[in-house]
């Protein structure tokens, strides 16, 4: 397969040329970086057989999601990288996943993982179906911006005009070729679970992380999670059970607590919220939740126990 090794004219310069030969190193020299027209763009790097696919919808500047992991590893890892919010739907990136095919790629590896968050989990979903019986992790992904399937969607203005009628549109067809899929998405973000609810197949799990809110993969990150879930999805760990024991650790995400305790006081359950408040503090130190304890508790009815 010839490539075109990128030189976008966008990344000329000093900070340009610093992330182009940052990247380059790090795909070594069996990988290659490639550019796929104006905002798009390829780095492979060849290690194993085991592979990463990931898809990151970045700046241009910064060092693709997953490839400190597949090193840390010794994964093979196939990065896409989109310059804004694109939803990689561009020709050139369909052309160039068509090439992979055509050269029975993804062939030479024993497992294969796609990844992607946001509009890049839309493209994990949507080119999986290039690899045959691998497994996809989808972080928020969204099935497809048509106005016909999705006009209740009033996000994402300009990748909206984009084309999701045609090659690998819409996202939930996509999988049918996936061992399986993972879901991870917030059912309090009515859209974003919208969107979830359209991928229900058979072999696809829901990972479901409530009240989280609207920016999962670095909410997973903070969280210490996303390593974990990317190397059990690897392995074939993955499981809701093992993602809901994993999530525990939300309980002590500051975060979250301090959202449960505002849907605690805007709904009126005084006991609710110290019932929180009580909790967090058998685990950690958090100043506030104490002081709102004793608030809540101040003006709670007294119980009086008769003799």
């Amino acid at each position: 397969m010839s490539e075109d090794r990128l030189q976008a004219p966008e990344l000329r310069g000093t900070a340009g040329d610093a992330w182009l030969a940052q990247l380059e190193q790090s795909v070594g020299e069996d990988g290659y970086v490639s550019r796929l027209g104006k905002r798009h763009w390829a780095a492979f790097s060849d290690r194993d057989t085991t592979l990463l696919v990931t898809f990151g919808c970045q700046e241009a500047g910064t060092i693709p999601v997953g490839q400190r992991l597949a090193e840390t590893r010794g994964w093979s890892h196939l990065s896409l990288i989109a310059e804004g919010e694109t939803f990689f739907r561009d020709p050139l990136v369909w052309r160039y996943i068509d090439r992979l095919v055509d050269d029975a790629f993804f062939e030479d590896f024993d497992r294969v993982v796609f990844y992607g968050a946001g509009c890049g989990a839309h493209a994990a979903c949507a080119f999986s179906v290039a690899a045959p019986g691998s497994t996809v992790l989808a972080v928020q992904p969204v099935a497809t911006l048509a106005p016909r399937v999705a006009g209740w969607d009033y996000r994402h203005r300009a990748a909206r005009r984009s084309d999701f009628t045609s090659r690998y549109g819409f996202a939930p067809a996509m999988i049918e070729g996936a061992s399986r899929a993972f879901i991870v998405f917030d059912p309090a973000e009515r859209l974003d679970a919208m969107h979830a609810a359209l991928f229900a197949r058979p072999w696809v799990d829901f990972l479901r992380m409530p009240y989280l809110g609207g920016d999962l993969e670095r909410t997973l990150g903070r969280l210490g999670m996303l390593d974990g879930l990317i190397d059990r999805a690897m392995d074939g760990r993955l499981t809701p059970l093992a993602f809901a024991r994993m999530l525990r650790s939300r309980r002590t995400y500051g975060p979250y607590l301090t959202r449960m305790m505002k849907i605690a006081r805007d709904s009126g359950h005084p006991q609710r919220e110290a019932m929180i408040c009580r909790s967090v503090l058998a685990r950690v130190q958090a100043p506030a939740f104490e002081a709102r304890l004793r608030q809540i508790e101040a003006t709670l009815p007294r119980v009086v126990v008769a003799a």
